[in-house]
């Protein structure tokens, strides 16, 4: 039978015609800045999802304190979608009764206030994503109603440029764009022509000059002279037993002192042991300052960054043959495309973590602090997708399987006491009693166990993957997990066995001189020396800045 007649548009023709109603505020594309709020009045129907722009390092600031203004008796119960929340208003707005509904990535700078308004049960979470699952989500089941996102540059057609930080927005634009979503643009500037286009105009249907720049932190950068001694130790170890043993060409590093050791350790220690041009030359990482003596020095040839980072545009723009840098002569960074290479393009990555149960499952999901997972999870997963082999990813191929494969190598480096003095290897996740309080699905457990290859502390360096039961995973745990309640349960036989058979190394055994671990080894002793290194191009950001 012939189905009746049906409006296969009907989407399309809600927006037109939200559009043609504002035509009083808009000139084509552009609306005036104090005419903002009324524009999201009339374009945000209550119970619309919303992708509000705000990852962890650009955020679109005005159209987030203008959305946090609105009437709620006009805007209300919003389905919001955010890959972090990182300002008051992103909260306020559930205070309010603007939203009522979260589904997110990362909730660092808020994780506390998160977890205390999911106990008082004004924020209701749809689900806590990595960035790549959330970006994914936009075009299946969370397609948007409106978009909110933030340009550096607009031209008179609409065209975008994004710059340095271009980040998530494309993603977010496209999603709302070929599905009649409405896409909002806060400007920092208008111009005649943009210096290039990073999304066309016809995606975007208003834009809105904002009152000041969007905000955009430098979250990425990490002073060396904070760097600790046993930080530098095991950086040493990390490079002797994980770089160089298992030859890893490509890697992304978690951002933390213990990482940028590592970074400042490659042109001084890596280059005693002879290591120049046969261990990590590409990179998936943000453009931190610390990566600066390993460029200068010839150890990187390529970096493919998630977002830009404050105070390295001039820098960057003198470096194409290493960044992605476009004929314009600024950075071009693409956070999904930076997941999607962290998952399946690299042979190693290396992050930090606030606990580590005894199996060696960690998360950064604590007591009172739903802080969320990021881009962590996809780059510490062992994507069983990947087809391509490297040397390293081969190294961890089991002999016994004439049907194995290889596998990422997924490393965890922590101290066993926190910054808090708090244990980090623990018996139980505090995520596992989140779980109740947040009534999630399933326990917010950032990499699982199944995926974590090593694990590196100030003691030594658990290889899990040549484990071959969980109860020796467990003891290989132990051994390393120090003075902490799961480092006391381990038992000396055992560690001389795990250590014998190369399943646990100490420094010692890896031939790493723990005298040799002082600070004086880092290539950079503190930011000054960074700008040195970078031949005056590198400008600290001012909270960085400790010499006249």
């Amino acid at each position: 039978m012939m189905s009746e007649e049906r409006d296969w548009a009907t989407h399309r023709e809600a927006k037109a015609a939200k559009l043609s109603a504002m035509g009083n505020l808009l000139n084509g594309k552009f609306a005036r800045t104090e005419d903002a709020k009324a524009v999201l009045e009339g374009l945000i129907a209550p119970g619309d999802k919303v992708v509000l722009e705000g990852d962890n390092q650009k955020q679109a600031s005005f159209l987030s304190k203008t959305l946090a203004s609105v009437n709620p008796e006009k805007v209300h119960d919003l389905h919001m979608i955010m890959s972090s929340i990182s300002r008051p208003e992103h909260l306020d707005i559930f205070e309010d009764g603007i939203a009522s509904k979260m589904d997110f990535s990362f909730a660092g700078p808020q994780s506390t206030r998160v977890s205390q308004m999911i106990a008082d049960g004004t924020l209701k979470v749809g689900d806590i994503h990595t960035y790549l699952e959330l970006y994914a989500r936009l075009y299946i089941d969370l397609i948007p109603n409106v978009v909110l996102v933030a340009a550096d540059k607009v031209d008179k057609n609409g065209n975008l440029y994004t710059g340095y930080n271009t980040e998530e927005t494309p993603v977010i634009v496209e999603s709302a764009a070929f599905h009649d979503g409405i896409v909002i643009v806060q400007a920092n500037e208008i111009v005649d022509r943009v210096p290039r286009v990073d999304i066309p105009g016809d995606w975007v249907d208003v834009v809105i000059p904002a009152d000041e720049p969007y905000q955009l932190e430098p979250l990425f950068t990490r002073d060396p002279q904070n760097i600790t001694e046993l930080q530098v130790l095991m950086g040493m170890m990390a490079i002797r037993g994980i770089y160089e043993k298992h030859n890893v060409q490509s890697v992304n590093h978690g951002v933390g002192f213990n990482t940028a050791a590592i970074e400042l350790l490659l042109p001084t220690y890596g280059e005693q042991l002879g290591l120049r041009g046969k261990i990590v030359p590409n990179w998936e990482v943000n453009p931190t300052p610390t990566l600066i003596p390993a460029i200068e020095s010839g150890w990187i040839q390529s970096i493919h960054s998630f977002g830009g980072e404050v105070g390295m545009e001039k820098y960057i723009a003198a470096r194409p043959d290493v960044f992605f840098v476009g004929k314009d002569g600024t950075m071009r960074s693409n956070r999904a495309f930076g997941q999607m290479a962290g998952q399946y393009a690299l042979d190693m990555f290396v992050g930090s973590t606030l606990q580590i149960d005894q199996y060696g499952n960690s998360s950064t999901v604590t007591n009172g602090r739903l802080s969320g997972f990021g881009g962590a999870p996809n780059m510490g997963s062992n994507p069983t997708g990947r087809r391509h082999s490297t040397p390293a990813w081969q190294s961890l191929r089991p002999d016994n399987s004439p049907l194995g494969k290889g596998q990422k190598l997924v490393v965890q480096m922590v101290e066993t006491f926190g910054s808090n003095k708090r244990p980090v290897f623990v018996d139980s996740l505090d995520a596992v009693e989140v779980r109740k309080e947040a009534k999630l699905q399933n326990v917010p457990i950032m990499i699982y166990s199944e995926d974590t290859t090593h694990i590196v502390t100030e003691e030594g360096i658990a290889y899990l993957y040549k484990t071959d039961s969980m109860a020796e995973r467990q003891a290989a745990i132990e051994a390393i997990a120090g003075v902490t309640p799961v480092g006391l349960q381990s038992d000396p036989a055992t560690v001389k066995d795990l250590r014998e058979r190369g399943i646990v190394a100490f420094p010692e055994d890896l031939g790493v001189n723990c005298n040799q671990a002082t600070r004086s080894l880092l290539a950079a002793q503190n930011m000054e020396d960074l700008v040195k290194w970078s031949k005056g191009l590198y400008t600290p950001p001012a909270k960085f800045r400790s010499w006249s």
